[in-house]
Order: structure tokens, then sequence, then C-alpha cells
């Protein structure tokens, strides 16, 4: 049985409890972390907990944890649950505000945040492999969410919302245009586009989540390669017209689309500039 982190104790499963009058529980009032690792690596470790911190720090969710203190938790159970699970595992964070005695919308003074994680099995670190490389087939929608994506919240309803509907449409993700008719990311990732050479993203804002993988691919291209990368506004017709579309997650690295609306993306092959970012996120990730 997995053992798992909660409030101060490494416990089975099965032993971990949590209130219902938790906030996490009423209001998704808290943030949350997932931290890939291939053999007992992290990948990210250190921007990953930044933004949890300044997550944290958004909702006012008084933690008082260090640095230091979640690579203890998390290296602990990546120890405790690697024979039974693997090599490869991730590693789920979430804080809420804590349990309170009564439902309240107003934050509580006077109650601890609730810290809870635990290790899970992922699949097999990603290779630059145009031959093997996961494809993904996409759908567009419009941006429906709140105007605070930039929080990693546990409050995803939104974000379950447009994912579900991408899936009826027989697609893996979708791609979400704003009002003015720009792209902002993904249900789960972030967005980059790709065309005659030029690897566009959207510029963080309040409108899409700062990723982790986002992060390193712009360090490791700018500092590793000659391509050109830009952070920019893209509109609807450009992401029609790309010639490649890769989505980035901790889960998913860089993967790329090759049809959208089904219709196929530049020639609906995995493309040769994936193949390098690929390549050079796969040598430098553990770097940064």
């Amino acid at each position: 049985m997995s053992t798992v982190y909660l409030n101060g104790h490494f416990i089975t499963a099965s032993e971990a409890k949590i209130s219902p009058m938790d906030r996490g529980f009423l209001f998704g009032d808290g943030i949350y972390e997932v931290i890939p690792s291939y053999h007992g690596r992290f990948v990210g470790f250190a921007p990953h907990i930044t933004r949890l911190h300044n997550g944290l720090a958004e909702l006012s969710i008084q933690h008082g944890m260090q640095a230091a203190e979640w690579a203890d938790i998390c290296q602990q159970l990546l120890t405790l649950n690697q024979p039974s699970m693997g090599d490869n595992l991730a590693v789920y964070i979430q804080v809420s505000r804590g349990t309170d005695s009564k439902r309240n919308h107003a934050f509580p003074t006077d109650i601890r945040p609730t810290i809870f994680a635990y290790a899970f099995a992922i699949a097999a670190e990603p290779i630059a492999d145009k031959q093997h490389a996961t494809t993904y087939h996409a759908v567009t929608g419009n941006d429906l969410r709140w105007q605070r994506c930039h929080i990693k919240s546990t409050s995803l309803l939104g974000n379950v919302l447009h994912y579900q509907q991408g899936k009826e449409q027989g697609a893996q993700e979708i791609l979400l245009f704003d009002r003015e008719g720009f792209l902002t990311e993904g249900a789960a990732v972030n967005v980059f586009v790709i065309k005659n050479g030029e690897i566009a993203t959207p510029p963080l804002s309040n409108k899409l989540l700062p990723g982790v993988t986002r992060l390193l691919l712009l360090q490791i291209l700018r500092q590793h390669s000659q391509l050109k990368v830009v952070e920019r506004d893209i509109s609807y017709d450009e992401v029609l017209a790309a010639d490649e579309i890769w989505l980035t997650s901790s889960s998913k690295e860089i993967a790329p689309v090759t049809q959208l609306n089904n219709q196929p993306v530049g020639n609906g092959q995995v493309g040769d500039i994936w193949l390098q970012a690929q390549q050079l996120f796969s040598q430098y990730k553990y770097s940064i």
C-alpha cells in the first residue's frame, strides 16, 4: 500500500483522513503542484516549489514551509514508494487553508493549513524520437474560465469542463482563446506554435498558468540553441496555419499536436523543430 504525507506524518493511504469541513473540500481553497521524477531525479523541483509558494501567497495561506522541507518530504515519498511503484514517480502536493468549525466564505484567522502529498507512478521518461513520439489531437474553444488562471488553484472545475468538452469531440486536448481571439493555453497544458522556424508562446498573464515545463523549455532553447523563440499574442488564424503545435506540461514534457479540429497540423507529422527541442530538453532539463 502506498505511503503518503499528511500534516507532518508519513502514513498509509488508507490511514489518511481529512475533515469534510476542510476548506479545500468545501471551497477548493488551496494550491497544488505535481513534480515528476525519473530514477530518483526530480525535474524542475525549484521552479515547482517557487510556484507553490507564489500561489499560496496569492491566496494569503500562511504555511511556514521552506524549500528544504518540501525537498525532504518529496524525497522521502520517493524512497518509501519506489520499491512498490517503480523508478518513475511524480509527487502531488496540495495545501489547503485548513479546517474550520463552520462554513464561511471569509478567511478564518485561527486555523492551520492542511498539507498533503503523495507519490504516483508515471510513464517512462519521454525520448526525442519522431517515430515513437506520443502525438495529440486537439480542438479549439472559447476560454470561459475565471480571470486568475495564473494561480495553480485546486479549484479546477473550469479546466475540467473544458477538458471534457474536448474529450466529447474526440480530442485529447482543447486549445483555448480569449474574447479578443488570442490563444491562452489548453485545459491542462501550455501551448507553443511554430511557423516558418519561429517558436511562439503566449506571454505570461492572469489568463494562463506559468507552467514549469514552459519555463524550462524557454530557458533551454534560449541558452542552448539558435532557434528563434518569442513570447507574444497568437491569433486564432495563426494557430490554424501553424507548421507545428506543441503542448507542454510536467507529465507530457513537449507533446506534438498533429491534428487540430480534425485537420492536419502542417503536414500532419511530428516536426523537425519538435525533435530539436525535445533533444535539448532531455539533455538539459535536470540542470535547472
